[in-house]
């Protein structure tokens, strides 16, 4: 009787030549179709591998945007170029012509100025405060001295680093700063005089993400316009550009209840469109519409400031009493009314240093955004002279590392660093001297502010570090 036992010898044979043949293992009958853990590990390490490649190639990509050279304004005969090293860094240049690098020292030098000038000024507006609240007259400017100290430390560091990793990284930046702002909103957010505008960090320290947005706009905007190149100019370009800066306006606005940083942000950023366009005619078209549509408001609100006057919204009261600070002058526009009676009490050269009166209490705060009421008070109208011609000659130093950077990353970079610092002087002298409502905007380098140091000397670590690659005379 024939055996009914079923033998697939033939059959495993058949499968191990096919399985040869096809350069795979030999499968037996009994073994599953399936990739065994072993057999996926490989799989899963691949996709990694793939996915950081792309991200490699995707960081390559950004830096050929950004190394995109800036325009030429015209073809013009070649000229010998005059050197446009400082007169500091003439003095200290060392290396011979060959060997030498071009660094800024002017611009170093007006920083360190401004700095050790804000110290002293901030000692004389805070130490009656300080000791009265805090028991310690010092305590501002220690303060203020220590994260100044760490400020420089960061700007050293922060101005031997090549521009182009940022422009790598802008769009994480550009996230990383979105998502700190949303932060402001969970258990971390801190309320410090009715605004909720900081992070809680160990030992007592707080971070203010909007400081963080400025100089992410800076970054990232800079990086579109170079990104778009020509697509830029179109009006779907600058649309896109302009909606960036829109959303992280949205976002100091809405998430850290910011109204001045806002308007800071997106005015930045429309400057860096309009240096970036060719052509102007566009732009005057857009200011005057919005400087028509300024006046209308304000015409419709100064007519109906009486029935206003009580309303809930803090920044309206604030718009009411600006048009009309006699009638609120014991509410509403107290700090700005006070501000003016101290500078006018100063007169051209001040009452002397330490002599002020109406920092003795009479001014709330007086060392944050009303610290050059102080300055006027106590060293006058010179005083204050001095401090614009410090910031003019900042904002020059700027304007030639924008004019000559290598390329339009550094040049769009200074500039949005110029804008930053140019906006924000204005803004406080104009609400100082009541020519705006009263916005909480600090005068930048003096005012008590740690977020804040530390984030405008990293701006000027990277103009110096912009200001490296400039190219000297016989380069």
């Amino acid at each position: 009787m024939k055996s009914r036992i079923v033998r697939p010898v033939r059959r495993q044979d058949r499968n191990r030549k096919m399985n040869k043949k096809a350069g795979g293992r030999a499968l037996s009958d009994t073994q599953p179709m399936g990739r065994s853990l072993s057999d996926t590990q490989p799989m899963r390490t691949a996709e990694v591998r793939t996915g950081y490649a792309g991200y490699r190639k995707n960081l390559e990509r950004r830096r050929e945007a950004i190394n995109t050279p800036r325009p030429q304004a015209g073809k013009r005969a070649a000229k010998k170029k005059r050197s446009g090293r400082s007169w500091l860094g003439t003095l200290f240049s060392m290396k011979s012509a060959a060997q030498e690098q071009y660094f800024d020292y002017d611009l170093l030098l007006v920083v360190i100025f401004l700095m050790g000038f804000g110290l002293v000024m901030l000692y004389s507006t805070s130490a009656y405060e300080a000791q009265v609240d805090l028991g310690d007259d010092l305590y501002y400017f220690a303060r203020q001295a220590l994260i100044g100290g760490l400020g420089f430390l960061v700007m050293i560091f922060v101005s031997r680093l090549d521009y182009h990793v940022y422009g790598a990284f802008a769009v994480e930046i550009y996230v990383i700063a979105m998502g700190l702002m949303a932060l402001v909103q969970t258990p971390l957010g801190k309320t410090v005089n009715g605004a909720r505008r900081w992070i809680r960090l160990p030992g007592n320290l707080t971070l203010q993400p909007a400081e963080v947005t400025k100089i992410a706009v800076i970054l990232f905007i800079a990086y579109e316009l170079c990104r778009l190149g020509r697509m830029a100019y179109t009006g779907a370009g600058m649309l896109r550009v302009f909606a960036f800066g829109a959303i992280a306006s949205g976002g100091v606005l809405f998430l850290t209840d910011n109204l001045s940083t806002a308007i800071i942000v997106l005015a930045i950023t429309c400057i860096l469109i309009f240096v970036s366009h060719p052509k102007m005619k566009i732009f005057v078209v857009a200011m005057s519409v919005c400087a028509v549509i300024a006046a209308v408001g304000i015409a419709v609100l100064s007519n109906m400031a009486a029935s206003m006057d009580g309303s809930s919204s803090f920044r309206l009261r604030r718009i009411i009493s600006w048009l009309n600070p006699e009638a609120t002058a014991d509410s509403g526009s107290y700090q700005v009314m006070q501000g003016l009676y101290a500078i006018g009490s100063g007169g051209f050269f001040g009452k002397g240093l330490g002599n002020s009166t109406q920092k003795l209490g009479v001014i709330p705060e007086a060392q944050n955004d009303m610290i050059l009421v102080v300055i006027c008070e106590e060293l006058g109208v010179f005083g204050a002279l001095l401090i614009l011609i410090l910031f003019g000659v900042l904002l020059y130093r700027l304007m030639f590392i924008a004019q000559n950077a290598p390329d339009l990353y550094g040049s769009l970079i200074a500039t949005g660093i110029f804008a930053h610092i140019a906006l924000q002087v204005v803004f406080n002298i104009a609400v100082v001297t009541g020519l705006l409502p009263t916005t909480g905007i600090t005068l930048p380098f003096i005012s008590y502010g740690g977020t804040a140091v530390i984030f405008l000397l990293a701006e000027m670590g990277v103009a110096l570090g912009i200001s490296r690659r400039i190219r000297l005379d016989g380069e």
